[in-house]
């Protein structure tokens, strides 16, 4: 019961500060990630990361652990999940490269009534962009694949040689191009990960998490996003004010 008490005491304060930001929040300006935030990738990402893994000479004995590469960037998380060298970890990522633009992206999803929320963001005189640590050269044409491209000033991504494949840097790059002096608080970030949380601060913008993509929510909570929504609906509520 005391566990329980905590819980709704943690949950009733979280519709407070929901109800405080969508009442008075007004944002201008607004990132969104693509896998887990615009895109559900998890089935095309994970058979790409797969085939990648087996040619560099890995065998991945339990495909669910390939979920985990879903919204980070691909190269570091070969570092990481597999302890690749920077050489071998960049071969990879050309494979999975290969393999996701011929065959993954088409085994892609876009979120239910995301492109009808992008639509009403347009309408209403929102700036859009696409922040992804994906590259640019596979955020584009996820982005035409499914007919959304033409709603984002621009889509901005990670660099193919590795570079830029900070959330940081690529809210940064933002910025620095396409809004360098707009007031910060009209500004946000929209996605799944803490990557993006991050990301978001170092930049001085507000974050809004989402919890239908891949992020843990533990791990969203512990670093204090300005906003946690379950669903697109909940989402577009925040962001059509």
């Amino acid at each position: 019961m005391k566990d329980l008490g905590k819980f709704l005491v943690k949950y009733d304060l979280q519709v407070l500060v929901k109800e405080a930001v969508m009442a008075g929040k007004k944002y201008k300006y607004i990132l969104f990630d693509v896998d887990g935030t615009l895109t559900d990738p998890k089935i095309g990402i994970m058979r790409s990361i797969d085939w990648a893994l087996k040619k560099v000479g890995i065998v991945e004995e339990n495909f669910e652990n390939l979920a985990r590469f879903v919204g980070t960037g691909v190269r570091k998380s070969f570092m990481e999940f597999y302890g690749l060298d920077e050489e071998l970890a960049k071969k990879a990522s050309s494979y999975y490269g290969r393999h996701w633009s011929e065959l993954g992206i088409l085994e892609a999803d876009i979120y239910p009534g995301m492109g009808e929320l992008l639509a009403e963001l347009k309408e209403q005189g929102k700036r859009l962009f696409v922040a992804t640590s994906k590259p640019t050269f596979y955020a584009n044409p996820i982005m035409k694949h499914w007919e959304i491209d033409h709603f984002f000033d621009a889509i901005i991504g990670s660099n193919l040689d590795g570079t830029r494949v900070d959330k940081g840097e690529v809210i940064s790059y933002i910025f620095e191009n396409y809004i360098p002096n707009v007031d910060r608080n009209e500004v946000v970030m929209v996605g799944d990960t803490v990557y993006d949380i991050v990301g978001a601060k170092n930049n001085g913008i507000d974050c809004i998490s989402v919890t239908y993509g891949y992020g843990i929510i533990d791990e969203l909570q512990a670093h204090e996003p300005t906003l946690v929504v379950d669903s697109v609906k909940e989402l577009g509520d925040v962001l059509k004010g």
